[in-house]
């Protein structure tokens, strides 16, 4: 999209069924698995390109024996670097060893990173961090086997100062807030104190102190231990973990709001954070790959059995609808299908816009995920044209000659490619002109396609800030010399700061809001920004479930359309000379062309858990008295 949006990341997680020996023997490498976790994280790097992690465990291990395995990074290009590790230190360790050549057990015993448990995460850096120590799988160690927990998440939680205040109470020390530390102290309190008892019941039951490991790898159950950790979280989430002896899981949000998708076979448990990641790299069937419903966690024991289980009562299903529209690969065919819907959707009124002119209007995109909805568009210009062509000929009765009826059929959609996204120019000088000039020059155009009579219509993903469409789309397409210049948006009005793994946290950076403002200032309500903000402040005291969303009070003060023509302008200025007309997506048709997720809040204010409100409340009272802070 125009407005470079980060979500925070991907999650991958692989056990193995089988000894390691069963795919030496069948797919010609006890790397199998290494191999398989190398293609997943890749195939996800549209989900995060800042960071990338790796971690594995070795399932019966002799004491002594190194069994878990971590290697991040923070490279140009992470996923590489750290599969570069890996396989230097494999590679350096077969040279100086022939003999681990074909023994499997030799390998697992001595090499690094060849382990049954593996999981994988990339990442975006988020708020301004991006040291190797941010990057996941977060690893919390200890000397027995049972508590040393290894975690990564597609997340955030809104709550995250309340979930630290209450380890505190617990009587921990955690080494810093940040939510990934404190989701994993917390699951690891409950982990340690079920280990506890379970040692100390089987003490009583007559087993040794020996004797009591693998008993406490079978006893322990992890759905307990999660019900009981994950009991006051609020955000959103898909959150894998993995447990020193070997048993793991992946836990997603009651609303659903994080996706998280898994298959089985009788050889190997596969979850990632896109379905068509794992029908690629494992190469199954759409319908082989199943979603995992919210509240849910896929649980798999050291054992190998595999189980389904309710950790918390499911909400209103609100799953992501960014990432319908941007975020997840486009190559899912319910996504393709959807991104389709959401062009064809917003058709009629393109066509009411240019007046019905398709002869003297272009059509094009912003690279590249925008792609898909221009498809769904296209198809319906061309229904459109094609009813156009045939009531001609009809009206024609029969009367029209071979050259006449050639000519209404030849019209056709005019197909351009216009903007072309050249190189990712990198802002380097810090002098406000000099940073202009470069942003406006981060797109490029095609010339020699548009003449001064044609409407030019483009369609992005969405429009969250503008900066990108001010600075360079709208200027660059004005030197084509179109009449009017038509900005369509796939995705609705986003009016409000995400809170649960997209970064957008600020109101004032949202154009909507801008727009808002700019509306309430002209027609002299500005009065009502004070008024919303004196309600804001009433609520900061309040529990989370009594917090409304006040900001909602501000927009209705105006339509749809006074809102997106406001953006138009806020997107142009006096250098541009074509008229510049914006058309988002209504909610309303979001709804229809992604009626499995739900999840709207950034268009709505609608948030799916209590959480989202106060975080709304927050980023409110921050933008009134200037505090750049985050909200959340």
């Amino acid at each position: 999209m125009s407005d470079a949006l980060k979500h925070e990341c991907g999650i991958a997680q692989i056990r193995l069924l089988k000894p390691l020996e069963y795919y030496k023997e069948k797919y010609g490498s006890a790397f199998y698995g290494v191999n398989k976790m190398y293609l997943m994280m890749e195939k996800q790097h549209n989900r995060g390109q800042d960071g990338a992690g790796f971690a594995s465990i070795k399932l019966d291990t002799q004491p002594g024996e190194r069994y878990i395995s971590r290697v991040r990074s923070i490279a140009q290009q992470p996923i590489q670097d750290i599969f570069g590790q890996i396989n230097e230190r494999i590679n350096k360790e077969l040279a100086e060893h022939p003999e681990y050549a074909n023994d499997v057990a030799l390998q697992k015993r001595h090499i690094p990173y060849v382990g049954e448990v593996l999981l994988g995460h990339v990442r975006y850096g988020t708020f301004g961090k991006n040291s190797v120590e941010s990057v996941h799988p977060f690893l919390r160690q200890n000397n027995w086997m049972h508590r040393n927990l290894i975690v990564a998440g597609n997340f955030n939680m809104t709550n995250v100062n309340q979930l630290f205040d209450k380890l505190v109470k617990l009587g921990q020390h955690p080494k810093e807030k940040a939510d990934t530390i404190t989701i994993m102290e917390k699951i690891g309190h409950f982990l340690d104190d079920a280990v506890s008892k379970i040692y100390k019941k089987l003490k009583k039951e007559g087993y040794s102190k020996n004797e009591c490991s693998p008993l406490i790898a079978e006893r322990l159950n992890v759905a307990k231990i999660l019900r009981k950790a994950s009991k006051d979280w609020d955000g959103g989430y898909a959150m894998a973990g993995l447990l020193g002896h070997g048993d793991s899981f992946v836990l997603r949000d009651p609303a659903g709001i994080r996706p998280a998708y898994y298959y089985k076979d009788d050889e190997v448990v596969v979850v990632a954070s896109e379905r068509p990641v794992i029908q690629t790299v494992f190469n199954v069937d759409f319908d082989d790959v199943k979603e995992l419903d919210p509240g849910h966690a896929i649980i798999t024991k050291k054992s190998g059995e595999v189980a389904i289980k309710k950790i918390i009562e499911p909400l209103e299903r609100k799953a992501c609808s960014f990432e319908r529209i941007y975020f997840s690969r486009g190559s899912d065919a319910e996504i393709y299908q959807e991104r389709k819907e959401l062009g064809k959707l917003l058709m009629p009124k393109v066509l009411e816009s240019i007046e019905n002119d398709t002869k003297n209007t272009v059509f094009s995109y912003i690279p590249n995920t925008a792609e898909t909805s221009f498809f769904g568009m296209i198809e319906t210009v061309e229904a459109h044209l094609n009813e156009k062509k045939t009531q001609a000929i009809l009206d024609g009765n029969g009367q029209l000659s071979a050259d006449q009826v050639t000519d209404i059929l030849s019209e056709r959609p005019r197909i351009e490619k216009i903007a072309i996204k050249d190189v990712k120019l990198r802002t380097f000088i810090t002098e406000d002109s000099s940073r202009d000039d470069l942003v406006a020059h981060v797109y490029d155009v095609t010339y020699g396609v548009i003449k001064p009579t044609d409407n030019l219509v483009i369609i992005d993903d969405s429009i969250v800030r503008g900066t990108t469409l001010k600075k360079s789309i709208i200027k660059m397409m004005d030197r084509l010399s179109p009449k009017k210049i038509v900005v369509v948006s796939s995705a609705p009005q986003i009016r409000y700061p995400d809170c649960y793994g997209i970064d957008m946290a600020r109101l004032e950076d949202l154009i909507a809001f801008r727009a808002m403002l700019e509306l309430l200032e002209e027609n002299n309500k500005y009065h009502l920004v004070k008024e919303v903000y004196d309600k804001c402040k009433a609520q900061v005291n309040l529990e989370d479930k009594d917090v409304r969303n006040f900001v909602k009070d501000l927009y209705k003060q105006f339509t749809d359309d006074e809102i997106s023509n406001k953006i138009a302008q806020l997107i142009s200025d006096d250098t541009v000379n074509a008229k510049v007309e914006t058309i988002f997506q209504p909610v309303d048709n979001l709804h229809k062309a992604c009626p499995k997720n739900l999840g709207d809040w950034y268009f709505t204010g609608n948030y799916p858990t209590v959480g989202g409100n106060r975080v709304v409340n927050r980023a409110f009272i921050n933008f009134y008295e200037g505090n750049k802070e985050r909200a959340y």
